[in-house]
């Protein structure tokens, strides 16, 4: 008797777009590129791979694991780009277009989704509360999020954030100070830091740091933790994938491409 495993049921690109336009709402958004299909490959789908960004090492990793489709949270195009398919976007598009792959890319629609999204899931491992009323949410088009895990010092907080993420974190503040108001913005959201600040804010969380951001943190007591850009954003897309997946009976797997940023 045979002990192959059949393979999951295709479905229509169009189902897997749709689903995920209706879970992630980016009509809701004013982004820097894209959001949705964009590459167009096979029409059916059954494997889905999830990844942070659309490298050509995921793209590489993704024909060897067959997928029929890959979604990220960084996709292809972003505004002011120059348009040439030369170099390095030749080399990811050639290899989409020669496996027939479809691309499917969502930035902030990714990072804002309320349970599934980079925030919810970066407050999620990180044992964040958040809050659900009206604090819950704060900056330009509510992307930050607010939520409680008392701390009693940013040190130890800082130490928590390292463990979890499995790497370094830079530390802005006074270490023994205690925290309880956690703010939240993954990536490279360092510009929400006075939002946050505004919002109340103990500690905010992002992954990336800028040279004004470290003045902010001493002058108004609030400290900052960056936890690297590519760290903070690993567990949206899986989070999305599996449950669109789940939902459309898709085989889902998320390949995870180190990146120090």
């Amino acid at each position: 008797m045979s002990t192959d495993h059949p393979s999951p049921p295709a479905v229509r690109r169009e189902a897997l777009t749709q689903a995920l336009d209706q879970l992630l709402q980016p009509a809701l958004f004013k982004d820097h590129g894209p959001n949705g299909l964009q590459v167009e490959g096979r029409a059916e789908v059954g494997k889905l791979v999830s990844g942070v960004t659309a490298s050509r090492a995921l793209i590489d990793a993704a024909i060897d694991e067959g997928a029929d489709a890959i979604l990220v949270h960084h996709g292809l195009f972003w505004r002011g780009q120059d348009g040439r398919v030369t170099g390095w976007m030749k080399q990811r598009l050639s290899r989409l277009l020669a496996h027939d792959i479809n691309l499917l890319a969502y930035h902030l629609p990714l990072d804002a989704h309320a349970e599934l999204g980079n925030n919810a899931q970066l407050a999620q491992r990180l044992g964040v509360a958040l809050y659900t009323d009206a604090r819950g949410r704060f900056g330009e088009q509510s992307l930050g999020f607010m939520g409680h895990r008392p701390s009693a010092s940013a040190a130890e907080l800082a130490e928590h954030v390292s463990q979890q993420l499995g790497r370094a974190v830079t530390l802005v503040a006074e270490p023994d100070r205690p925290v309880r108001h956690v703010a939240l913005c993954t990536g490279g959201a360092q510009g929400y830091f006075e939002a946050a600040i505004a919002a109340g804010a103990d500690v905010f969380i992002t992954g990336e740091i800028s040279e004004p951001q470290a003045h902010y943190a001493r002058e108004c007591g609030v400290a900052y933790i960056a936890c690297g850009h590519h760290a903070s954003e690993r567990y949206g897309a899986p989070a999305v994938g599996a449950h669109v997946a789940a939902l459309l009976g898709l085989e889902h797997v998320f390949i995870d491409i180190d990146n120090p940023a």
